[in-house]
């Protein structure tokens, strides 16, 4: 699809329910993120989603998907080695039935973890920019790479996970041009979300595309309001990210 310029579709999901509506409106991507910490248990981050939850919910979407690519979080302190890595990984797969996991990061010991992932025959999706389970180093969730140095770290980040075998990478709240520029040297699909319409795919928290957080963050837009059904909507949301229309400059940051 991305040697194709055909754009990439992908949202969250956490249960059968929402799992089979995606999948029926051509969602091309489930990610069952450990953003069910927040939207899900009323958490104020990630930190607290376990392995159980994250294998349980995966469970519970990969039994209504018929035909979407199904990618899982590796949850906070799930990977702190690659034979604990490994373990976790694969009970995604096999209890969980996902296909891709996806791990946060791109320092030497992640790289050399998706190293050895690949070597186990478990495909990897990285994930740059802003890192959810890295929060408390940030201060809060802001917007990476707006400095030189911090694009460049970002930008080789990127790099680096296309050469330890990830096999397509989230780009999340960094600016729209540095993301065209990633989108651009790398080959592997880039998902964006936060980070400007120039990327491969994008993705969403589910409940805030259908507007039923608590806060609708500013890279995400309520489909639902124009919408008489949640199937619509999403729908709705497949046929702007394919066409371009989303993300919009107010989606996006510079």
């Amino acid at each position: 699809m991305k040697q194709a310029g055909e754009k990439i579709v992908s949202l969250t999901a956490y249960d059968a329910g929402f799992a089979r509506i995606l999948d029926a409106a051509g969602v091309e991507i489930i990610l069952i993120g450990d953003s069910l910490g927040m939207v899900l248990h009323g958490e104020e981050d990630t930190l607290q989603v376990s392995m159980d939850d994250m294998a349980y919910h995966t469970r519970l979407v990969s039994r209504a998907v018929e035909r979407a690519l199904i990618v899982s979080d590796m949850p906070y302190m799930s990977y702190p080695c690659a034979e604990v890595a490994a373990l976790n990984a694969r009970r995604l797969l096999d209890e969980g039935g996902a296909d891709v996991v996806k791990l946060e990061g791109a320092d030497a010991a992640t790289l050399a973890i998706i190293r050895q992932l690949g070597e186990h025959g478990i495909a990897v999706c990285g994930h740059v920019g802003l890192q959810p389970q890295s929060v408390e180093k940030y201060g809060g969730y802001k917007v990476q790479g707006r400095d030189e140095a911090g694009a460049k770290r970002i930008f080789e980040e990127a790099q680096a996970l296309e050469a330890a075998g990830a096999i397509m990478v989230v780009l999340e709240c960094i600016p729209a041009g540095l993301a065209d520029q990633i989108s651009a040297a790398i080959t592997i699909p880039t998902i964006g979300i936060g980070a400007g319409p120039g990327c491969d795919g994008q993705v969403l928290v589910l409940y805030d595309a259908l507007g039923i957080s608590s806060r609708i963050p500013k890279m995400a837009k309520d489909f639902l309001a124009e919408e008489k059904s949640v199937f619509a909507a999403v729908q709705h949301y497949v046929l702007a990210v394919k066409s371009g229309t989303f993300p919009a400059a107010e989606h996006s940051f510079t």
